[in-house]
């Protein structure tokens, strides 16, 4: 256990930075996994409804991303692969779309 001032309050700051860490990283897996499934859902029937669901989606996830990174959650890089794929999913579904 700690024993000096500095050293518990090293403990309940590395403490907070977990809870939001494990927050940013837990909330940007969610939204990718329901854009994931929206660009499946758009692939298997394309309608503009089920793309502007599409968008709204990937614009969810970019945005979260992109804060985990500012707040170096995620590497600049992680983050950068994760849009990546994501561009390259819808990309993919609305090329065979077309």
């Amino acid at each position: 256990m700690a024993n000096s001032k500095s050293a518990i309050k090293r403990i309940a700051i590395a403490e907070r930075n977990r809870l939001r860490n494990k927050a940013y990283k837990s909330s940007i897996k969610t939204l990718m996994k329901k854009c994931f499934t929206a660009v499946d859902s758009y692939g298997s029937e394309p309608t503009p409804e089920k793309l502007a669901i599409v968008q709204e989606t990937m614009s969810a996830v970019y945005s979260k991303i992109d804060k985990a990174v500012k707040r170096k959650v995620l590497h600049r890089n992680n983050g950068a692969r994760k849009k990546s794929r994501l561009a390259k999913a819808v990309a993919k579904v609305t090329a065979a779309a077309s």
